[in-house]
């Protein structure tokens, strides 16, 4: 059964982004600041993303994409990466279904071969369960890297030189975009990062040429709807010239108007 469909004041749904990318930080911060374990933080901002979730699929977004865990992120002391672990392991068993029930499609980009086989399984159980799914396309990415994304895009137009399917002189931007990570979904539109930092940390390098950045102080476990609406509401009022002028964008907003 599909979500109640949910709205935006003073904002036309055909102004909504239709890929939303997200980096969720701030999780170790918000305990900390409860004099709590970081733990804690972590297990707060999973809640914060089923919430999201929620949202997005009312809002009929097309797409969202959140960064659950980074290649750099093995880093981290090994007692809060096994713990990130058990709670992915959890957190994947008590939503899947829920998220099944709701027509949304998981799927997981990034090297998922360093998990154990445990939480490898039951990533390919997840993403089999919902593949027919037609509703918000929830991806989620681990062990993820922008530079890994296109090292892997790399490594699979050698390939297709090596087998003489492709010549060096026919590779383009585009031939790069057919072989990188969510290559069948559009481009994120909107990326938002929490807890106050301003960069982009390695995630979807090449997808975010042109998408809007929105940046906010809140730490992740308190990012709320009010928040999120507040981003879709930036990017609505956003002109988005790709390369355009402005008066270039304006004149063709006139004749798609006209036109209906």
């Amino acid at each position: 059964m599909s979500p109640e469909p949910l709205t935006i004041e003073g904002v036309k749904p055909e102004k909504y982004p239709q890929h939303i990318v997200v980096i969720l930080d701030g999780n170790g911060r918000w305990a900390e600041q409860r004099h709590s374990p970081r733990i804690a933080g972590h297990r707060a901002g999973v809640e914060t993303v089923r919430k999201v979730v929620q949202d997005c699929s009312r809002l009929k977004i097309q797409a969202l994409t959140v960064f659950a865990f980074s290649s750099e992120n093995w880093r981290r002391p090994e007692k809060e990466v096994g713990f990130l672990m058990d709670l992915f392991l959890t957190a994947l068993n008590k939503e899947v279904n829920k998220l099944h029930e709701n027509n949304i499609k998981i799927r997981f980009i990034g090297d998922t071969s360093a998990f154990n086989d445990k939480l490898q399984k039951r990533i390919g159980d997840s993403e089999y369960l919902t593949r027919n799914n037609t509703g918000l396309a929830l991806n989620i990415a681990v062990n993820y890297g922008g530079q890994w994304d296109i090292t892997q895009a790399m490594k699979k137009i050698a390939v297709q030189i090596e087998n003489k399917e492709l010549s060096s002189s026919e590779i383009t931007a585009e031939t790069i975009s057919r072989n990188i990570c969510l290559s069948d979904l559009p481009e994120p539109d909107l990326f938002i990062r929490t807890g106050g930092e301003q960069r982009i940390s390695n995630f979807l390098i090449w997808q975010l040429a042109y998408t809007e950045l929105y940046f906010t102080d809140l730490l992740w476990p308190d990012f709320n709807r009010d928040e999120l609406f507040a981003a879709i509401k930036t990017f609505a009022n956003r002109q988005r010239r790709f390369g355009q002028t402005s008066a270039q964008v304006e004149t063709s907003v006139q004749l798609k108007q006209q036109e209906q």
